[in-house]
């Protein structure tokens, strides 16, 4: 039958198809999703390509060596790819080797009818067994009439293909509408008026702004009628969704209602530590060596192609913007584990402690790449900058475990960020950890409000990035003999003032004549 390849080149959506969609959701009285929907239309199809070679064949006799054919029978070879052909001669066959048989003359069909029709001869009445010989000939031409591919194979195969063309042409239907991935023909919508919205804000409003699914929601509005509820929501959901009070929050798989002015404002804006202005530098001065230190720190504000990941645990380098705002990074590790559906800008998730397991709601902001809640978790556990934190994904997409390698606290030296004259200052001092860390991107921090006042006097000066490298690199050599820096250490540093992925410092440290390399990663000021 239809190889699994042929779904992906050849799959197209017409009218009729559209029809058949509406008419089925019509019939189902209920939204169904894009993957769904295509589902039940390559049953469909495979059905139809049954029925029609059904009909083309249905006078027609399937080729048996075993069997006798009349001059003038259409016969099907399925071992020429279902050729079919005319018996035009019959005569006996010769051969001392086999039993009385005779042979027929058999006249193809072309595809081009000016073409030669061409001719074979092929053995019948055998009496002698055959490879292509069969005793259950309904059994077999009824095998014929099913393909072998399976809805799954074809999914398998070619599923992305198929969902995004069939995507694509829903979309351009007027007759039909689309909430959280789900489809519905929008002349039976049930009825949502100003008064509904105006409850659904209240009812938000009354639990702390949500998340709410809509069956809480029309549940405690006293629902929209008397229509089936899935109608129901789906068109509560059609009208939320347009009104920017509410804010669509759930994971894949999920729908989650919130009030947008209740969102936290880390979610609705970036917090000062996070925001970044690009800076332009050349990546091609970036060896190999830094290439792979890049690849390492994984900082989400580098190109996306620097780190493929896959699995359903990372672990990350915390830095200090996040470590302050407490967030994580979405980046190219935890892209992985956290929910980044295109459907919703914030989603809404439960952060679970792996220590303890006490949960803490939490917010996925795909736009700006950061995941939002994490404050109390590393204020509890007392994690450092630079601490090894690790995400893992659980069966339920909007449940994510956050953990940390603990260990029994004991006293470490730390490189403490003390500003001096609004100037960036380090000294070392002893601090009681009880996780594992990154010892040259530990960092610590005793007057957070001298440090972050030391932040919004580097915006205000605007002070360039080769500035803020040099003054780095001066408060740290102090801090070891040889007076130098590693590249880590300069980009935990930096970042503490000035939110900058490492490509662009390790591409100023290689193109300002300033800073010199001694060997691997380690830096500092020339001629000192």
């Amino acid at each position: 039958m239809v190889p699994a390849h042929h779904w992906m080149r050849s799959f197209q959506i017409g009218r009729d198809d559209i029809d058949f969609i509406a008419n089925l959701l019509l019939e189902k009285e209920r939204p169904l999703s894009t993957e769904q929907l295509a589902r039940i239309l390559v049953e469909e199809r495979l059905a139809q390509e049954a029925a029609a070679l059904q009909e083309r064949f249905k006078d027609a006799h399937f080729y048996n060596p075993a069997s006798g054919y009349e001059v003038g029978s259409r016969v099907i070879f399925p071992t020429f790819d279902f050729a079919s052909g005319v018996v035009v001669s019959l005569r006996p066959g010769v051969n001392p080797d086999f039993e009385p048989f005779s042979v027929i003359t058999v006249e193809f069909d072309t595809e081009n009818g000016g073409d030669p029709r061409p001719k074979r001869e092929f053995a019948v009445q055998m009496s002698t067994p055959h490879t292509l010989s069969r005793t259950e000939d309904d059994e077999f031409e009824n095998s014929v009439y099913t393909s072998s591919l399976t809805v799954d194979d074809i999914l398998e195969a070619a599923g992305d293909d198929i969902i995004y063309t069939l995507e694509s042409k829903l979309s351009e239907a007027d007759s039909l509408v689309q909430v959280a991935g789900q489809w519905f023909p929008i002349d039976l919508l049930t009825e949502v008026n100003v008064g509904h919205l105006h409850l659904a804000e209240a009812i938000l409003d009354i639990n702390s702004g949500g998340p709410l699914a809509p069956a809480v929601i029309l549940e405690e509005m006293g629902g929209l009628g008397s229509g089936a509820k899935a109608l129901q929501e789906f068109s509560l959901n059609y009208v939320l969704k347009d009104d920017n009070r509410f804010d669509e929050v759930g994971p894949k798989g999920a729908i989650l209602w919130y009030l947008s002015r209740l969102e936290p404002a880390e979610v609705q804006q970036a917090p000062r530590p996070l925001q970044y202005i690009p800076i332009e530098y050349d990546r091609s001065l970036l060896s190999p060596e830094m290439l792979e230190l890049e690849k390492e720190l994984d900082d989400e504000l580098s190109p996306p192609e620097v780190v493929q990941a896959s699995g359903r645990s990372q672990t990350l380098i915390l830095n200090y913007p996040h470590r302050r705002v407490g967030t994580l990074p979405l980046n190219g590790a935890m892209r992985q584990v956290f929910p980044t559906a295109q459907r919703t800008l914030r989603t809404y998730i439960t952060l679970v402690d792996g220590q303890d397991e006490e949960t803490y709601p939490g917010w996925v902001v795909r736009k700006e790449r950061y995941v939002f809640g994490l404050n109390k978790f590393y204020r509890k556990h007392k994690l450092p900058v630079g601490a090894f934190v690790t995400a893992r994904r659980t069966e339920d997409p909007g449940r994510i475990v956050v953990d940390f390698n603990a260990y029994r606290p004991r006293t470490e030296w730390v490189r403490l960020i003390a500003p001096k004259n609004n100037q960036i200052a380090f000294e070392e001092a002893r601090r009681s950890i009880g996780a594992g860390y990154d010892d040259l991107m530990l960092l610590g921090a005793d007057d957070l409000e001298a440090v972050d006042a030391l932040v919004e006097t580097t915006l205000q000066q605007r002070k360039p990035l080769a500035a803020i490298i040099h003054n780095v690199i001066t408060a740290l050599a102090h801090l070891t003999p040889q007076g130098t820096v590693h590249a880590k250490t300069i980009y935990s540093a930096v970042n503490v003032v000035k939110r900058c992925p490492p490509g662009a410092i390790l591409a100023m440290l290689v193109a300002n004549p300033d800073f010199e390399n001694v060997g691997g990663h380690y830096w500092k000021l020339k001629g000192n």
